[in-house]
This record gives C-alpha cells, structure tokens and sequence, in this order.
C-alpha cells in the first residue's frame, strides 16, 4: 500500500507525473497529471492481473487523440447546445467543437490540462489542483479546481470541488473507459444501471429537454443485460440515464459484470445523472495498453454527472455555481 511518482512527459516545459496508488488488496491504478487521467488500473485475477481501463503507454499517444481516455472533462462535461449560453444577462460564445455543439469543455478543456499532483501518502491518495482563469474556454470567472483520487482495497473514490469568484456554469465527469474482459469488444458484458428514464437527443446529439420512461427499449437496463439486441448484434449506447429519485448514495447505481464473471465493477455516486457510452465513434490508430487496438465497443464509460446540456433546459439541475455555491462531487468504482 502505498504511492510512488515517476515523471511520465513534458508539454511545453511542463512536467507531467505520474502517480501510482497501490493497495492491500493488490490493486494498482496509474494517474497522470494530464488531464487528471487514469492510465492504467490492474486488479489481481486468478492468480495473475487484468488491466482493466483503456489507455497510453506514452504522452504523445494522449496529445494525438480526443477521446478523454481516462480523464476528468470539463469545465462543463457533455454536450452544450450551439457551443453558447446565457448567464445573468450576458451571452457566452464557446468555440464548438463537435459540429456546432462544444463537447467537454472543448479542445482545451480540463481533460487537456496538466494538473498539479499532491501526494497524501497517509489516506494513500494523490490531491490534483488547476487553476483556470477567468475566459478560459469561453468561460466566465477564475476557478480553482480540485479532484484527489483514493485507493482502499479494490475501491476508487474521486471527490471533485471547485471555488469561483463570479458565477459560472461548473459540471465535472470522470471519463474512463473500462474493459473488464479479455476480448477486443465490451458487447458481452452484463450491464444493469438503476434508472427508469432517459434524456431525448435531437439530430445535433444535443437533448431535446424531453425525458422519456426507459420501459420496453433499448435503455431499460434495470435489469441485467448485455449489449447486444435480440439478433445478436452489438448496440450502441451513448444516451443520458436519469436516476432514480429517492435512491439510496449507499447502493451502487451501476453493476457490471465480465463475460467471464471474473470481475464485477460497481459506481457510486452523488449525481442525478449518468452517461453511459460503449465507445461508439472510438477508431484509435496508434496502440494502447498491452498492444492493443482500440476500435469501436470496445470500452464503456460510466458518466456518473448532471444531466447534458442543463444550461438551455432549466428542468435539469442547476449546475451554475459561484462564491457562495462552490461546486462538490464524489464517485466511487470498486473492481474485484
């Protein structure tokens, strides 16, 4: 148990890290200042150990792609609606960056900024820090952002914070992409999420402000399933799950099982929200962790976050914070 840190890069003068919290349990899990990214997580198997997370073995391969493989995205995750928004009178043009959407923050968003790592080797925890400056993508305000990752047993916990001087939109995500198996694809793994209703996109991916019962479609996962439909044939998933109302913080959200039932992955979180996305527009070239070529299925993320693009539906929770309202976040994913 315990933390070790090794340089992992440089960009523009800046010195990236690496962190890597391990357990009693056996459990390692590799963070990386840029972004705040999870590169790498190995949970003990039958003997041996299973990375289980899609990620880079350098920091050029991160710098050459998009995918937030890992990281925190931000300032607000998800979609927003023509890349602008309305706050107190005044409108704010975001650059777009997915048509005419702007999508995590956009191209120099938090999942694309080097974060300053604090080791706090006696809750065997790593505490990152940015500071993003007022205008900063688009935004308004001067905002501290804060994310510590702890490592107990097989269980991750993230809490997320920010302060800001002015009011400003503020809606963090964790967005790593798992792979509980040993196969190129995630369709064979069994998914049950507990949420009864989901968000409508319009044609631009963006939400409608609709919000429709999940019963007798492709989005019911409150029962186990896996990824594919009734033929056999993979299913794409990249929509908005509402969660329930009245649930219980103390029951997991999520549980996710490998084909091979050897490792099971359970979320909790304090979100009303989550995305669920199994890698549908993933098509990365270079390769990944241990070789391997990171196509389409073949990871799923679990979006534990406000609903997407809450600034143009005033229905879904308020995600405006400011000097008296600072922003605080926190999930928890065990593997075992």
């Amino acid at each position: 148990m315990g933390v070790t840190v090794s340089q992992f890069g440089e960009i523009g003068g800046q010195r990236v890290d690496q962190f890597r919290l391990t357990s009693d349990t056996g459990v390692s899990v590799d963070i990386i200042g840029y972004g705040v990214s999870v590169r790498d997580w190995r949970v003990p198997v039958n003997g041996g150990e299973r990375s289980v997370v899609l990620g880079f073995d350098n920091l050029e391969a991160y710098l050459d792609h998009g995918a937030h493989f890992g990281a925190i995205a931000g300032r607000v995750a998800n979609r927003i609606k023509d890349a602008s928004f309305e706050l107190d009178g005044t409108t704010y043009q975001l650059a777009a960056n997915v048509g005419k959407l702007q999508l995590h923050g956009g191209t120099d968003g938090l999942g694309h900024q080097v974060w300053q790592g604090q080791v706090d080797s006696s809750n065997n925890s790593v505490r990152f820090s940015h500071f993003s400056p007022d205008g900063a993508m688009g935004y308004p305000g001067n905002v501290n952002f804060y994310a510590t990752y702890t490592l107990i047993g097989n269980r991750l916990r993230l809490e997320l914070r920010a302060t800001t001087d002015r009011n400003t939109p503020i809606s963090l995500v964790q967005h790593q992409y798992f792979n509980l198996g040993t196969t190129d694809t995630v369709l064979d793994h069994t998914v049950q999420i507990n949420s009864s209703a989901y968000t409508i996109l319009g044609d631009d991916l963006a939400p409608t402000g609709a919000i429709l019962p999940s019963r007798g479609t492709i989005y019911d996962l409150r029962k186990p399933r896996t990824m594919r439909d009734e033929n056999g044939a993979g299913v794409d998933y990249d929509m908005g799950l509402v969660l329930d109302n009245g649930r219980k913080f103390s029951e997991p959200l999520a549980t996710v099982v490998s084909p091979d039932k050897d490792l099971t992955l359970k979320l909790w979180s304090d979100r009303p929200g989550v995305q669920f996305y199994n890698a549908v527009w993933t098509d990365m070239k270079m390769p990944g962790l241990e070789g391997k070529i990171y196509g389409k299925h073949s990871g799923f993320c679990l979006e534990d976050q406000c609903p997407a693009d809450a600034l143009h539906n005033p229905h879904f929770p308020n995600i405006i914070c400011g000097p008296d309202k600072p922003y605080s976040h926190w999930c928890e994913i065990e593997i075992s």
